[in-house]
């Protein structure tokens, strides 16, 4: 029996292996030889786990073997996996952002037939084949969208790391002083490093902040002077506490990779055009609304993301720029706003070429035709994302212009479609789908049944104006997620024999002529989870457990059933059946 007293430790201890056989036998082999009576020994373990893994002899074995999987890795791919090192411990890594840094910091090399971000991509697939990382989460179409380290492999990448002088990461335990030479320096809650020093960071290449502590950003930012850190490639300032552009930044010559997502910057300089060897912007969650002109001769942009979500969910982007042709390197470009009566964008877009994800709003109906005949070019698109004006704008699809998008894996419009969707079939890498506003007339299951990759499909706020909606015997075998949400017309959903076999989340949001349970979704049997949310009180009162009803009978086998209802003055009030 586990002491009382140990127990809480016990379990913060245990919790830090996260399940790793290795690391619970090394660690549980140490603690045996504790006094179980000094609850403070216990502590020490828990509090200084990177000391007892460099002097311990009990866990050098566990380190040893770690260090075996590090030692294995081919030379790029040991810079790729210290890099994890930067990241604060537990912290989600997005792994866009990561293959965007990996990038930037030279790991990866082009390979002929592949592109930079897809070698990159290949090196974190490596690192996942090998369990060095792991899947923290996953987008609805399954893709990953982010990663983690467990905290054992962390710590013996930290002090290999430190043994290679790979890079500096201060906290609240860190010394008060940085090293004479640090090339990549990663700045987290707490530090209290005095940086004002020119020569401490002359050597600097990369500076990643994870604080939002205003003193350290000033600190730190006083530090790129005219004089130091000009060799700057990489500066990643998530959450920056700043609501202006720092000037300083449009001085680092060599910089490849500038982040300030999450920050109140509101408006870019145009001397950022200074930055000619910028690959990648990131302004995703900031309040800027303008680039500026100068920014079309930055000839090696490869990422430029610049979009915020208010509080009532509008997403929006940036004004459009003539002369966007220019940045021929471009592979993401989201989100752009058209104007008013402007075509002369749209058409611009057709030459970007090499784009793989595109997000266009404030589309209206002039600007179709140029748009469309664009779209036809991009060959290389992976994610397309269109956007009206309005709710009632009509936008005249023309989607046999979208058959030249073989290798397009998510598509999403918000905008009146109003007749079929005929033309998207051809999308055979077709993964995700959200129809939002579209007003079809016809049942649109018609035009997607056949599409063999299909994994997440949504139906938002009028993207389909009928009364039923029916999956087909035997169609849509690879359908993971379905999302129904505000089809005001909606009655009946019938799910025929052998349809939908791979579902495995439901959710049914506000269509309130929806009164049954959707026919045949007792076949479903891999169906996990259904969400009833803001549905009629004649559906979701029947749904009890013991209830004589139908609706009961039809979703007894399913493990996980949500039932949420807006309240005005509570909001969700949801709870699991």
């Amino acid at each position: 029996m586990c002491p009382t007293r140990l127990e809480e430790i016990s379990r913060d201890i245990l919790k830090k292996c996260e399940g790793l056989p290795l690391a619970i036998v090394a660690i549980g082999s140490m603690l045996a030889t504790k006094d179980i009576n000094r609850v403070d020994e216990w502590e020490i373990v828990h509090h200084s786990l990177r000391a007892e893994l460099q002097g311990n002899t009990k866990l050098k074995g566990m380190q040893t073997i770690l260090s075996l999987s590090f030692n294995d890795l081919p030379y790029h791919l040991k810079h790729c996996f210290m890099y994890l090192s930067l990241f604060p411990e537990d912290y989600s890594i997005k792994l866009n952002v990561l293959i965007r840094l990996w990038i930037a910091e030279g790991f990866v090399e082009e390979i002929e037939g592949r592109t930079l971000e897809e070698v990159a991509n290949g090196c974190f697939n490596e690192l996942l084949n090998r369990s060095l990382v792991q899947v923290n989460e996953r987008y609805k179409d399954r893709r990953i969208k982010s990663c983690r380290v467990h905290d054992i492999l962390r710590e013996t990448m930290l002090l290999k790391s430190k043994d290679q002088g790979f890079a500096v990461i201060t906290n609240k335990e860190s010394n008060k002083s940085l090293p004479e030479r640090v090339r990549r320096l990663s700045v987290h809650e707490g530090t209290n490093i005095d940086a004002s020093g020119e020569k401490q960071l002359s050597q600097l290449r990369s500076f990643l902040l994870f604080t939002e502590e205003r003193d350290v950003w000033n600190n730190f930012m006083s530090s790129f002077s005219d004089q130091g850190s000009r060799l700057v490639k990489v500066l990643d300032c998530t959450c920056a506490p700043t609501t202006t552009f720092p000037q300083s930044l449009t001085k680092l010559y060599h910089l490849r990779y500038l982040c300030l997502r999450y920050s109140a910057v509101s408006s870019i300089p145009p001397s950022i055009a200074n930055l000619r060897h910028l690959e990648t912007l990131d302004l995703k969650r900031t309040l800027v609304r303008e680039l500026p002109n100068e920014i079309l001769r930055l000839q090696c942009l490869r990422h430029v993301i610049v979009y915020d979500c208010r509080s009532d969910w509008t997403l929006h982007g940036f004004n459009a720029l003539k002369g966007m042709e220019s940045l021929s390197s471009l592979r993401k470009l989201c989100h752009v706003e058209a104007k008013l009566g402007e075509t002369e964008p749209m058409v611009s877009v057709g030459r970007l070429t090499q784009l793989t994800r595109l997000g266009i709003r404030q589309l209206g109906a002039e600007h179709g035709d140029a748009l469309f005949s664009s779209i036809r070019e991009l060959k290389l698109l992976r994610s397309l994302n269109l956007v009206s004006r309005i709710e009632d704008e009509a936008l005249s699809f023309q989607f046999k212009s979208f058959s030249s998008l073989r290798l397009l894996q998510r598509l999403y419009i918000t905008g009146r479609v109003e007749k079929s969707l005929k033309g998207l079939q051809n999308l055979t890498n077709l993964s995700k789908l959200y129809l939002s506003g579209s007003r079809l007339q016809v049942d649109p299951l018609e035009s997607l049944q056949d599409l063999p990759n299909l994994v997440s499909l949504s139906f938002y706020k009028g993207a389909y104006d009928g009364e039923s909606l029916c999956f087909k015997a035997g169609t849509f075998l690879m359908l993971r997620y379905l999302r129904i949400t505000e089809l005001e017309n909606l009655r009946w959903v019938t799910v025929e024999d052998k349809a939908l076999s791979h579902l495995e989340l439901m959710v049914l949001d506000d269509c309130k002529l929806l009164k049954e349970i959707p026919s045949g979704i007792e076949r479903l049997r891999n169906l996990q989870q259904l969400q009833l949310v803001n549905m009629a009180a004649e559906l979701t009162t029947t749904v009890y457990r013991g209830s004589q009803h139908d609706n009961y009978s039809k979703i007894m086998h399913i493990p996980r059933v949500f039932i949420s209802q807006w309240n005005i003055e509570t909001g969700h009030d949801g709870y699991w059946l």
